[in-house]
């Protein structure tokens, strides 16, 4: 995994931040002056500036180092130019790895010496609780017998990737004095919660001594174990080549175990302890992507969305009360309002044009056609009536699309939560239902806005002194009019939505990327995409609804249901007249619904409010794995001086825990009021 996934603008790197803007959020900050220049303190930059390590009792020595990965000249100050020099790092696309090569190059000289490593690794977490042996055979290797060598950056990333698999082994040694070659299921515990904790999610450590089944650990098993944690990435691939790129497909043991010996080198015995945990965890004998979920930690690198709102509403999803779930319904409502309003105002003119060309009927005034083509259609509408007739009748159609298109996603939304198991799936059906539910629904919506805005459309058609307005549409046709054709509007919307619903939600999966993260413009080709078949395969029905909802001119058939007008559209017009601007309305429904979706799910990342349930997929939901991610999310809102680079700085010193597993302490030597003195010691 890299960075550059997690940005939010680019699949690249971040653009860097202006010099004039850095120095203004440096001087902001900044609590020293000499000599007419400004510097910032570690406890400046690290607890103030990036809002890490904020408890009253905060170990200093952490603050220190961190502070020194900033500081090049290691003299405890940072001035200007290392801190716009950091942020050109964290733009660099390997800004992990030099991140975590400037921690440990003490000196500022661009080489680690053993010194520096070994410095460095006694103040971390691990090696207080499993000491690593720093004068072995390993430390010999890569610094030479006296331990002289210095180590450059590329030798560093090697040494770093190694280090973690040497302390496992060692740990193993430690545990095994009499070299039996095994050890209990304690201390197995005790080595991987201490040496892999950073590759650790909640549920694989409450089960380490369950999946050992009270039997000791053999030195290979140990081992594939490791290498299993370390390669959760590479299983994922594995999984997804054996199931042709879906995440929801339950597999068998036999089944990855053939895709793994086909691609990669992951052993019998590593897809043994896989479906072990698997089944340690959630207790079934097969398993999909979520399992795999469940297993890997997340880790930095997921995306990073800039969020204008992030609320916590509920501490976890048993907090969950009837109020919550109403206030989820009704945030999903709001959004779902606004995200239908910019759909339809995009593809009104489309629509118009749809509707003027189904209300076309042959024999009508001897034989006169209005209207060639849709194209026609809109070149005459723009020619007699001007630009703006284009939007006859948008007003009643945004009047009514909010409720219509929020009723219709946060019912989908609904059933699809009560439908969707523990693990995230819903099966095929399930996803049906919930789309004819959502379709339903939006009817008692959806009609009288219909029948006006039909009215409306095509009282253009006709050369009136008088302007129809919605207003006298509506008191001529009375409550039960407005209803007219509600059983042609259920007979289109319900299967559209049958229809819809999945097929966005498969199609959207399919165009993820790996890390199945769902970039803006694949959920708007999705909708699109999905708009196609359920828009087309429902035409039928919506002409049979326009006609049954149009009042009909002199000389016109008249249609008194929705089995009369299938019998004399047929009889008059042929099987043809049933599919009459399809393609306007393929032309209108999917973009409509590509921008409303878009819209939709972007504005639930914009204004994130976790409510404990269910998130689109596809958007990011960082998990918290590390103290320093922790830390930050203690801040409720985005730190708005995090410019440029720097709005990876704190991932990025996750990354470092979290990938690394280089844990720094919380707590211990720090005091509530420094001084500056104390503060900047190198």
């Amino acid at each position: 995994m890299s960075l550059t996934k997690s940005l939010p603008n680019s699949p690249s790197l971040l653009k860097r931040a202006g010099t004039e803007k850095l120095r203004e959020v440096f001087v902001k900050y900044a609590s020293i002056q000499k000599n007419g220049e400004h510097y910032m303190t570690s406890e400046d930059f690290v607890r103030k500036f990036l809002g890490l390590f904020s408890e009253s009792a905060f170990n200093d020595e952490s603050v220190r180092l961190l502070a020194n990965i900033a500081d090049t000249s290691k003299d405890g100050l940072i001035s200007f130019s290392e801190f716009q020099a950091f942020e050109g790092l964290l733009c660099t696309p390997d800004a992990l790895y030099r991140t975590a090569f400037q921690l440990f190059d003490r000196k500022g000289n661009g080489t680690v010496s053993y010194a520096d490593f070994a410095d460095v690794v006694q103040k971390t977490e691990l090696h207080s609780k499993i000491p690593f042996s720093l004068d072995g055979p390993f430390i010999k290797r890569y610094f030479g017998d006296k331990k002289q060598r210095l180590i450059n950056y590329a030798e560093f990333t090697q040494l770093l990737h190694d280090f973690h698999e040497e302390h496992a082994m060692e740990a193993f040694r430690s545990k095994d004095p009499a070299g039996t070659g095994f050890i209990s299921p304690l201390d197995f515990q005790d080595i991987i919660v201490n040496v892999k904790r950073h590759l650790l999610t909640p549920g694989v450590k409450d089960n380490l001594v369950s999946v050992t089944e009270g039997h000791k650990v053999s030195f290979p098993y140990f081992i594939a174990f490791t290498s299993l944690l370390n390669n959760m990435e590479l299983i994922k691939q594995v999984y997804l080549y054996a199931t042709e790129g879906s995440r929801t497909d339950m597999i068998t043991k036999d089944q990855i175990l053939y895709a793994a010996q086909t691609m990669s080198q992951i052993t019998p015995l590593e897809i043994d302890i896989l479906f072990h945990l698997a089944g340690a965890v959630h207790q079934a004998g097969r398993i999909d992507y979520s399992d795999l979920s469940n297993i890997a930690p997340e880790h930095y690198t997921k995306h990073m969305t800039h969020r204008l709102a992030d609320i916590k509403a509920v501490e976890s999803p048993a907090d969950r009360s009837a109020f919550i779930m109403l206030l989820e319904s009704s945030y999903r409502f709001t959004l779902g309002s606004f995200a239908g309003a910019v759909g339809a105002t995009v593809v009104y003119p489309i629509d118009l044009v749809k509707t003027r060309m189904q209300n076309q009927r042959a024999g009508s005034y001897i034989g006169e056609v209005a209207y060639r083509n849709s194209w026609d259609c809109f070149k005459k509408v723009v020619r007699h009536e001007g630009f703006m007739g284009l939007y006859r009748g948008l007003l009643p159609q945004l009047m009514g699309v909010a409720p219509e298109k929020a009723i219709k996603l946060t019912v989908n939304d609904l059933v699809r939560d009560k439908l969707t198991d523990k693990k995230g799936n819903i099966p095929t059906w399930a996803e049906v239902l919930a789309g004819g539910c959502a379709g339903a629904s939006q009817v008692v919506f959806t009609n009288p806005l219909e029948i006006v805005k039909i009215r409306l459309q095509v009282a253009g058609e006709i050369a009136s002194g008088n302007k129809i307005r919605a207003w006298s549409v509506v008191r001529e046709l009375g409550l039960f009019g407005l209803y007219k054709g509600a059983r042609a509007c259920l007979l289109r919307d319900v299967p559209f939505s049958a229809i819809y619903f999945p097929t966005y939600a498969h199609t959207k999966a399919l165009m993820a990327d790996k890390d199945g993260y769902n970039h803006p413009l694949t959920l708007l080709a999705a909708g699109a995409i999905a708009g196609v078949p359920a828009a087309s395969l429902v035409t039928p029905a919506d002409v049979i609804k326009t006609r049954l909802q149009v009042v009909a001119r002199s000389g016109q058939t008249t249609y008194n249901g929705v089995w009369d007008a299938t019998k004399k559209i047929m009889a008059e017009e042929g099987p043809r007249a049933f599919w009459k601007g399809t393609a306007a309305r393929v032309f209108r429904s999917s973009p409509q619904f590509g921008v409303t979706l878009v819209t939709y799910e972007l504005l639930q990342r914009l204004f994130y409010v976790d409510f404990g349930g269910s998130h689109p997929k596809g958007s990011e939901a960082h998990k918290i794995t590390t103290p320093l991610e922790k830390a930050a999310a203690s801040v409720s809102t985005e730190n708005l001086d995090h410019i440029g680079g720097y709005k990876a700085a704190v991932p990025l010193l996750a990354g470092v825990e979290s990938k690394f597993g280089l844990y720094l302490p919380r707590f211990g030597r720090g005091v509530a009021a420094a001084t500056p003195s104390t503060a900047t010691g190198s």
